[in-house]
């Protein structure tokens, strides 16, 4: 009953360090994915705050195009607005 003893204590032993290790890897997951959340949620903000710059960016790039080209127009219809009349 030795023998059976001591390989029954292996594996009670090993079954204790499994469900052990176990734990542990559910707990550094969790904590992995927790980062990982704060991380993700950090990104968007910062994403965000990018995207409206960019959209502010291009409504002024899209109004100053839209001036010259009523400019350029005003040019070629002769209603420029140097002071020079057509004579």
């Amino acid at each position: 009953m030795g023998l059976m003893d001591t390989v029954k204590g292996w594996f009670s032993k090993g079954k204790d360090m499994a469900g052990g290790m176990a734990d542990k890897a559910g707990d550094v997951a969790e904590g992995a994915w927790d980062k990982t959340k704060d991380v993700a949620g950090d990104v968007a903000d910062k994403a965000g705050g990018m995207a409206d710059k960019a959209g502010d960016m291009a409504e002024g790039a899209w109004d100053k195009a839209k001036d010259v080209a009523g400019d350029v127009k005003d040019k070629f219809d002769g209603d420029d607005d140097a002071g020079d009349a057509p004579a």
